[in-house]
């Protein structure tokens, strides 16, 4: 059976990636009329750099939201070239498809020879990760993958530039590469790791005026101040099981084998310390008591994902589990008809579609004029391509959530004054000319108004008014 395995790897080596970049060019197709709109945010971070050369969500501010700089850096890369990028966001997709799948291919050599076709179908079907297309969570599994890799084969160089690179692509992720490298102690892999990171963070620090970006004081804020009512990451399933209960249970149900990888074969040991780095970035987010996005979960899915399949491969039994949970989440998907106006997952206000109609209008009414935010910006900055504010596009806002995270807790405050040692305190917020605003009656000076409706939040109606 190995011998037949490594023949087939030897003479056909290009048939898996292949597969799997005609498979995942599919999906993002699929995808393509559903991308959530913080993808938007970082398109529009991609399309101002490789358009402008500037560093900002909106093309004449600014800004230090884009948690993934490697997201941002890579997609502007292929919208250089693309010229378009939600294709760029397709491309990318697929490379980190063909990345991630390769190495699985070389971190299960001791497994069957279907356990990267088998891992890679699960992935690709599960209903949060679909939902989670077009921002880093691809990007953060493929170098997962390889981080697992290089820590597998005790290459400490290798995997210190890796880890460097996983520090770009959201710090958070270093978790899993705390975890890991307890296989590749080196002061080597510390090296490798500070000199891909440093340079990056470095120029962010002074530059952007902040190592960490905004998006950590953000989201933590609207998790100490309870933005979601009483929904936070520790009870967010619920959150979205509320509407989609039967999505939500397959999109979490990897979770449950974590517990699992504490007893582990050597074959299955890199799988089950990609879990435990898992759990431990889900602990994480629990005690940060942040917002329940979707795609917070996904690193931690991906990797019980990648156990659970792991260990399946091996028994018979389990390998057909695994394919009726596959077969089950293409049905949910498919169910409400295709193409779907929804993510099988979301906590947006409308669809994307919507919000595009949205921008177009506010393009022609707003012109150069100044907006404010009801709350979501991604596709309405990305379609209107005008002047839509808030905190993630106007850093004359940041002062105050800064003070707002730092009280009460004065080492927490004493580390924001370092991360933003080089941020310029004196910036003041952008006025609005009109602002948007959600409310259940017109008032008597609306200029417009939309009607917003979503599964999760329901209907709501939008309305631009004067400042």
């Amino acid at each position: 059976m190995e011998q037949v395995r490594t023949t087939d790897n030897q003479t056909r080596p290009w048939r898996l990636p292949v597969a799997t970049a005609c498979v995942s060019a599919m999906v993002f197709l699929a995808a393509r009329p559903h991308l959530v709109d913080d993808t938007f945010i970082t398109l529009s971070y991609a399309r101002n750099l490789a358009f402008h050369g500037h560093w900002g969500l909106l093309a004449d501010a600014t800004s230090n939201s884009a948690t993934s700089p490697a997201n941002v850096l890579v997609l502007a890369a292929l919208t250089f070239v693309v010229r378009d990028a939600v294709f760029a966001a397709g491309v990318l997709y697929v490379l980190c498809q063909v990345a991630l799948v390769l190495a699985l291919r070389r971190l299960g050599t001791a497994l069957p020879r279907w356990f990267p076709a088998l891992t890679f179908t699960a992935l690709t079907v599960n209903p949060l990760l679909l939902s989670s297309i077009g921002l880093e969570v691809a990007l953060g599994a493929a170098v997962l993958g390889w981080l697992a890799v290089f820590a597998g084969e005790r290459r400490p160089l290798a995997f210190g530039l890796t880890a460097g690179a996983l520090a770009l692509v959201r710090l958070d992720l270093l978790f899993f590469a705390v975890v890991l490298g307890f296989s590749v102690r080196s002061g080597r892999a510390v090296l490798g790791a500070a000199l891909v990171a440093l340079p990056w963070f470095t120029v962010s620090w002074v530059v952007l005026g902040a190592a960490v970006p905004d998006t950590f004081v953000i989201k933590t804020l609207q998790g100490a101040q309870r933005a979601w009512g009483g929904w936070e990451f520790g009870n967010g399933p619920l959150f979205y099981a509320r509407t989609a209960w039967w999505t939500t249970f397959l999109s979490f149900l990897p979770l449950a084998v974590i517990p699992f990888a504490v007893r582990r074969s050597p074959a299955l040991r890199p799988f089950a310390l990609l879990a435990l780095g898992g759990a431990l970035y889900h602990g994480a987010y629990v005690l940060l008591t942040v917002p329940p996005y979707h795609w917070y979960y996904g690193p931690g899915l991906t990797a019980a994902t990648v156990f659970a399949c792991a260990w399946a491969s091996s028994h018979r039994l389990a390998t057909g589990c695994v394919l009726a949970v596959v077969l089950a989440s293409v049905v949910a998907y498919a169910a409400p008809g295709l193409p779907r106006e929804f993510a099988p997952l979301t906590s947006n206000y409308a669809s994307t579609a919507r919000y595009a109609e949205i921008g177009r209008d506010l393009r022609a009414l707003a012109g150069s004029r100044v907006v404010g935010s009801a709350g979501e910006i991604g596709v309405l900055a990305y379609t209107c391509e005008c002047a839509i504010v808030d905190v993630f596009a106007d850093r004359g806002l940041l002062p105050a959530a800064i003070d707002a995270r730092g009280a009460g807790n004065r080492w927490l405050r004493a580390a924001l004054r370092v991360d933003y040692a080089f941020f310029d305190f004196d910036v003041h917020p952008r006025r609005p000319d009109l602002v948007l605003r959600r409310l259940p009656g017109p008032p008597p000076d609306a200029l417009a108004h939309w009607t917003l409706d979503a599964p999760t939040l329901g209907r709501q109606e939008l309305y631009l008014v004067p400042a």
